[in-house]
Formats: structure tokens, sequence, C-alpha cells
């Protein structure tokens, strides 16, 4: 049986902030992947990026020096 574990969650307004996410990530070798949006969080789009939560501040860095636009983030158990 799956164990549900910790994960920082990175939401997007539209779909276009989330691919262009997912795009830089890939090109710098950031750990996490999109997937769909968990039914606990609401958000302008559909996808969400999951990571390791100790990844958070490592992540707000890259955000930032991206200049990508995130909506919210959130830590939450999944699968």
């Amino acid at each position: 049986m799956r164990k549900k574990t910790k994960q920082l969650l990175i939401t997007f307004s539209t779909t276009t902030a989330a691919m262009a996410m997912e795009k830089r990530a890939q090109e710098m070798g950031i750990f996490g992947r999109l997937i769909p949006l968990p039914s606990e969080i609401s958000a302008g789009c559909g996808l969400s990026w999951k990571t390791k939560p100790e990844e958070k501040e490592k992540m707000l860095v890259f955000l930032e020096e991206e200049k990508l636009k995130r909506e919210a983030m959130y830590e939450l158990e999944l699968y």
C-alpha cells in the first residue's frame, strides 16, 4: 500500500504559466513535475508543480530569478 508523504505544490493562474515553469525547470535540471491540481486546493489553472518540501527555498529563488509567476504554494500529504 502506498503511503502519503508531504509534498510542496506550486499553483499557477494560467496553463501558460505552468507550462513555462515546466519548460524552464527541465532546462535547468530542477526536481519536480507538473501534476493535475489536487481536489484539496483550487487555483486559476488545473495544473500544479509538485516537488519535495525541502526544495521550497530553492524554488522561491528559481521562480524569482526566472521571472516565473506563481499563484500560491502549499504543503499537502499526497501519494
